[in-house]
């Protein structure tokens, strides 16, 4: 009985844990019309993220409060004219050397 219960138990622990699974978004695939659309909470973590995601790769490390929003209000404002271009291909773009 003790082995029952115990098995339950463990079936019921592996259950619920997999109607928590994460959602995967590739990052690289959001297109200017979705990233306008987001909610403004949602959009400020995605704004947020792919800052400090193409800061890296780009070797910038410093935390500029200011240039962070003129770089968001840059990037909505070439969103708002490419809608079905990627995010990402405008932040590539715009540092093109």
């Amino acid at each position: 009985m003790k082995q029952l219960a115990f098995c339950l138990t463990l079936a019921g622990a592996m259950l619920s844990s997999a109607a928590h699974a994460q959602v995967a978004i590739d990052m690289s695939r959001v297109t200017c019309g979705e990233y306008l659309a987001m909610p403004p909470a949602q959009s400020a973590s995605f704004s947020a993220w792919m800052s400090g995601w193409f800061n890296q790769k780009t070797g910038y490390v410093f935390v500029d409060l200011d240039a962070y929003a003129r770089n968001v209000a840059n990037v909505k404002s070439w969103c708002a004219s490419n809608p079905t271009e990627t995010v990402m291909a405008g932040l590539q773009r715009a540092t093109a050397r």
